[in-house]
C-alpha cells in the first residue's frame, strides 16, 4: 500500500466510527502531536493513549465532534498531507474551523501524526484546561 493509500484506508473506516481497522493502519508506537496548549494538547505515544484521548474527545463533545475532509490527500514521499474540516460542541462552546492533519507511514503503518489548526487559539479555548 502507498502512504496515501494507507491514510485513506484510516480515514474510512474511522469515518465508518469502525475503530478496530482504523486503529489497524497504526504502528503499535506510533505518536499523535496534538497542538495548543488545552488538556489534550501535548504528544499522545501508543495506541491506548492515542485511543484514550480520542475517546474523552468524542465523549466531552457527546459525540458532536466531526472531521471531514475537503480536499485531496497529497503525499511526499512517506508523508501524507490531509486537509480536513472540524466541528464540534461543549455545552455552550463551539469549534468550526480548517486544519490539516500530517501522517508519516512506514512500512504500511501510520508511525506519526501531526495536527494543524487555523486558529490554535479558538481551539485551545474550545477544549479548556
Amino acid at each position: 500500500m502507498t502512504a496515501i493509500e494507507v491514510v485513506t484506508a484510516y480515514s474510512v473506516a474511522l469515518s465508518q466510527g469502525d475503530i478496530p481497522t482504523a486503529f489497524s493502519h497504526f504502528s503499535p508506537g506510533a505518536k499523535w502531536h496534538q497542538p495548543g496548549i488545552h488538556q489534550f494538547a501535548g504528544t499522545k505515544t501508543g495506541l491506548e493513549s492515542i485511543g484514550k484521548m480520542l475517546s474523552e474527545m468524542m465523549a466531552i463533545t457527546q459525540g458532536s465532534l466531526a472531521i471531514n475532509p475537503t480536499g485531496a490527500l497529497m503525499s511526499n514521499e512517506n508523508l501524507v498531507s490531509f486537509p480536513v474540516h472540524f466541528t464540534g460542541k461543549i455545552g455552550d462552546r463551539t469549534v468550526d474551523m480548517n486544519g490539516v492533519d500530517l501522517f508519516e507511514v512506514v512500512d504500511g503503518k501510520i508511525v506519526q501524526v501531526w495536527l494543524f489548526s487555523e486558529d490554535q487559539a479558538a481551539e485551545d479555548d474550545f477544549w479548556g484546561n
